[in-house]
């Protein structure tokens, strides 16, 4: 028996469908049917989320899995998400989640309180809503949001950013941090690879950094041969340094074959080491390579007199030499992100854990 809740965004045409409003790709509903996302759906007249309140299961992470490398770096996060997802990547690194149609996919089943509560009871500072993306389960993430922000827990949001102004403003409005996954910096593959658009996300990039005090990060997966090309990270680079500043943290992320692009080579460590330094030299703060091992593209250095001020191996934290207020203990400038007193870090171990329904 499926549970419908209603949703925020959509509209009825005179000939009886409903519009989602939710992102731009509009989905147009006659009666009983999913929207690409396969969790919003025509019921009754209007459009209604089918997963609010079930999980495809819960874990606490790191936060540097999200990755986040400066919302609070080496603080526990209890991460979860839902089923479906509005984008359709070849590529997909989650798509046994985000590409589920199987509602029993959703085994884990909590109300808004009692995740707030898990993660008040396991030390946890933030909860992530990630796995799939949590912008098509708006309503649910919001009312955790709402619920973890009464306890003093942080949100924070992984999300590829697809999402029309109006959900974006309230959306947003919740989290206290993100990490967008920027596909590429090219609209052909956007529509190619993704069945989507580049501009829709260049704009939430933009509304995030300009018009909220959420903290941003952003994650590239670079595919050979697709979107690793000099002429592409340059464009991608030069745009971050001019519309978001050179203190946003860039992640490019290693890609290994999945989903519908099994024919695709590994990246290659030396090609995300290029592409770091590509992004050095547009004078970017806060570059970083993940799912490869290399202790110096993955540790944090102050921009200003050049030291190591956190150390990373993975996920586990070594030196740490920011003070409780973010500046840097070598010189005293300022390390941006969002820090609190440290005294030892989560480290990297993955605990799934179970919420029991009330």
């Amino acid at each position: 028996m499926t549970d419908y809740h209603p949703t925020l965004y959509w509209h009825s045409i005179d000939d009886g469908r409903v519009i989602c409003d939710l992102c731009p790709r509009f989905c147009s509903l006659r009666a009983g049917k999913r929207g690409a996302c396969f969790v919003r759906q025509e019921h009754n007249g209007e459009v209604v989320l089918t997963t609010y309140g079930r999980s495809s299961g819960f874990c606490i992470d790191p936060i540097e899995k999200k990755p986040l490398n400066h919302f609070y770096p080496g603080s526990s996060v209890l991460s979860f998400g839902t089923a479906g997802c509005n984008l359709g990547c070849h590529f997909c690194q989650n798509w046994s989640i985000s590409k589920s149609r199987q509602m029993d996919t959703l085994s884990g089943l909590a109300s808004p309180e009692q995740i707030a509560a898990a993660a008040q009871q396991h030390g946890c500072r933030s909860v992530a809503y990630t796995y799939n993306d949590p912008v098509i389960f708006l309503e649910y993430a919001i009312d955790t949001a709402k619920a973890c922000r009464q306890l003093g827990i942080s949100s924070v949001a992984v999300s590829a950013g697809y999402i029309n102004p109006a959900p974006r403003e309230q959306f947003f409005a919740h989290m206290d941090a993100a990490n967008i996954d920027l596909k590429a910096f090219s609209d052909d593959f956007y529509h190619r690879r993704c069945g989507a658009r580049l501009a829709p996300v260049l704009e939430t990039l933009e509304y995030l950094t300009q018009e909220t005090s959420v903290w941003l990060e952003i994650t590239t997966l670079l595919i050979p041969g697709e979107n690793d090309s000099d002429a592409e990270l340059d464009a991608m680079t030069d745009w971050i340094a001019d519309k978001l500043g050179p203190d946003v943290p860039l992640h490019f992320s290693a890609f290994h074959p999945d989903f519908k692009m099994m024919d695709k080579s590994r990246t290659p460590a030396a090609t995300l080491l290029r592409a770091r330094e590509i992004a050095q030299s547009k004078c970017l703060n806060y570059v970083y390579v993940g799912n490869v091992h290399h202790d110096t593209a993955s540790s944090t250095f102050c921009p200003h007199c050049r030291q190591r001020v956190i150390a990373r191996d993975w996920y586990q934290l070594g030196e740490y030499k920011v003070d409780d207020s973010g500046h840097c203990q070598h010189c005293g400038g300022t390390i941006a992100g969002r820090f609190a007193p440290f005294k030892q870090a989560f480290g990297r171990n993955r605990i799934p854990i179970k919420i029991a329904p009330s």
